[in-house]
């Protein structure tokens, strides 16, 4: 979508309060923009949406590809739908524009009172997950009532996506050749729910079997609260089993955070997070827009690629530079 004329962040936030999502989507379009004209009056919007933010339930769902996070995400939203809810649901992947979010899930995208938004085309997965924040945002102004970040399962997407959340949710598999991988990379360490997905037909056996496997090895682990000990689900995204449990640990982990204090704590130490990657992310663009740094730094690259300079000398440099003296 372009942007012909200047927006007005006012109407934008009545076109979103109002539920006009040619309004919504033009926002985030104004979110994702890199023109700076674009990215001031984003801030205003922002600034005027946040007092109508902060009331949905925030979930990231993360799995391996082929773990059945998109069927699952469509038949999860479609019963939330089914009890009134209006779902978001955005992707975190900076390596694809990932044009197909909207045919997995066919059901979701064709519902007045669901909405998809695939991740940016482009950027670092600092500038994706800052964007999706802010997407986020809006859709809560916009009256989502559940927004569902979705992640690709590998790298370092799953930390970026958990430090958005209030509940992370992570996929497996079973009889997939090591039942503990998640284990072993980490993410399990991330969850505060984990789903063995498509136990159903032959696998519902192995499923079992996994999950309890699961169970064991998570009680060798701190967890994140004292409050809560992730659960381990059995469920079928595709034959609709274990969705509506899935749901009930989802509200029973925020009412049991929400009790403690812990749930209020969570969200202002990820908005401190969001503050200082933004700061890092304002830094390194007046750095790169800097004429005389822009010409030194593939110099500087060389350097320290060969050996020739220390990455602290060259960094004395950059900033030496930056604050107008001499290096």
């Amino acid at each position: 979508m372009t942007i012909a004329t200047r927006p007005d962040p006012h109407a934008l936030l009545d076109g979103l309060r109002q539920g006009r999502r040619a309004d919504l989507a033009r926002a985030i379009t104004l979110v994702e923009s890199t023109k700076a004209e674009h990215q001031h009056i984003a801030q205003d919007l922002l600034r005027l949406a946040l007092p109508h933010t902060g009331k949905a339930h925030r979930i990231g769902i993360t799995g391996v590809p082929g773990v059945g996070k998109s069927t699952t995400i469509d038949q999860f939203g479609m019963n939330l739908i089914a009890i009134g809810k209006r779902v978001a649901v955005l992707a975190v992947d900076p390596t694809s524009s990932r044009t197909g979010d909207k045919t997995r899930m066919n059901r979701l995208a064709q519902s007045p009172n669901a909405y998809i938004r695939p991740s940016p085309t482009s950027g670092t997965l600092g500038g994706v997950a800052r964007k999706t924040r802010e997407t986020m945002a809006l859709c809560e102004a916009a009256g989502f009532d559940v927004v569902i970040v979705e992640t690709v399962g590998v790298g370092q997407s799953e930390t970026t996506v958990a430090d958005m959340v209030d509940v992370f949710v992570v996929l497996l598999l079973a009889g997939g050749g090591d039942d503990l991988q998640g284990i072993k990379k980490g993410i399990i360490e991330l969850a505060d729910i984990v789903c063995i997905n498509k136990a159903d037909g032959d696998n519902l056996s192995r499923a079992t079997r996994a999950a309890a496997d699961y169970q064991a090895a998570l009680h060798i682990l701190t967890d994140a609260t004292p409050e809560w000990h992730p659960p381990v689900l059995t469920m079928s995204g595709l034959t609709n089993i274990g969705l509506d449990h899935m749901w009930e640990k989802i509200t029973a982990h925020r009412a049991a955070l929400t009790a403690s204090g812990a749930f209020a704590q969570r969200r202002s130490t990820q908005a401190i997070r969001w503050m200082h990657a933004m700061v890092q992310d304002a830094l390194m663009t007046s750095l790169k827009q800097n004429t005389v740094i822009a010409a030194r730094w593939p110099a500087l690259e060389a350097a320290v690629h060969s050996g020739r300079t220390t990455p602290q000398d060259a960094v004395a440099e950059i900033m030496a530079l930056f604050h107008g003296r001499a290096a």
